[in-house]
């Protein structure tokens, strides 16, 4: 399998290639490079690696939630280059990017938790709770947007590990949700190589997606839509 995947949901810019196993990534925390960076990056790892871009299989891009230019970044690049090159595409949450890095990072076992909290801005936090299952994270329940105040841990998880950005706002988080953690890493962000990692699984089970298919993730215009009324 050759997989590219981007990610811009975030101030970190990054390209990976995946080739039968093999990663190799570009990560460089750049929040107003990502348009500058992204496509030099892309460039230098099939130079590298000695890849024309036909011969991919996929591709796969962080697609939210995070910041709207950077999704909007990522999802305008990798349609173009699916559409032109035929291949599939396969969304991968950034939380979910970030829980695997966790995951590998902090060695977890199965059957641990990792809450992950992203600053939303306007005094909200993206939010969403996953368990390790055969080394993997496994999202519990739904992710969203929320204030601080609001949030609450999945049930029938006793070891819980918090990481994302989010978290420097800890203080305005609910007691027995920090009270929860055994470890707190406030510096992780989401990466390429792990964007790939996840969509690798989901293209060998056939979860990838034409290009335009492939979609920002926002959850708060998502959220407001259905707050309107009627809705």
């Amino acid at each position: 399998m050759k997989l590219l995947a981007l990610d811009t949901s975030s101030e970190g810019c990054s390209a990976a290639l995946l080739i039968d196993g093999s990663m190799t990534e570009r990560f460089e925390l750049a929040p107003r490079g990502h348009t500058r960076l992204l496509m030099p990056m892309v460039r230098e790892l099939l130079a590298e690696q000695g890849l024309a871009p036909a011969e991919l299989d996929a591709m796969a891009f962080a697609c939210g939630p995070g910041s709207f230019t950077g999704l909007r970044i990522a999802t305008g690049v990798v349609q173009g280059l699916a559409y032109g090159l035929d291949v599939p595409v396969v969304p991968v949450s950034s939380l979910a990017a970030v829980a695997a890095d966790a995951s590998a990072r902090f060695s977890l076992a199965e059957g641990d938790g990792i809450a992950v909290a992203f600053d939303a801005r306007m005094g909200e936090i993206y939010w969403a709770c996953y368990v390790c299952r055969a080394g993997q994270p496994e999202l519990i329940g739904d992710e969203q947007v929320c204030a601080p105040e609001a949030l609450s841990l999945a049930s029938g998880v006793s070891s819980w590990t918090g990481v994302g950005r989010g978290w420097v706002l800890q203080d305005t988080f609910p007691a027995d949700v920090t009270g929860a953690m055994n470890n707190i890493d406030d510096s992780l962000v989401p990466r390429a190589s792990r964007v790939a990692g996840i969509a690798a699984q989901a293209f060998r089970e056939g979860r990838g997606v034409a290009a335009a298919q492939a979609q920002p993730v926002y959850i708060r215009d998502e959220v407001a839509w259905k707050k309107l009324p009627g809705r």
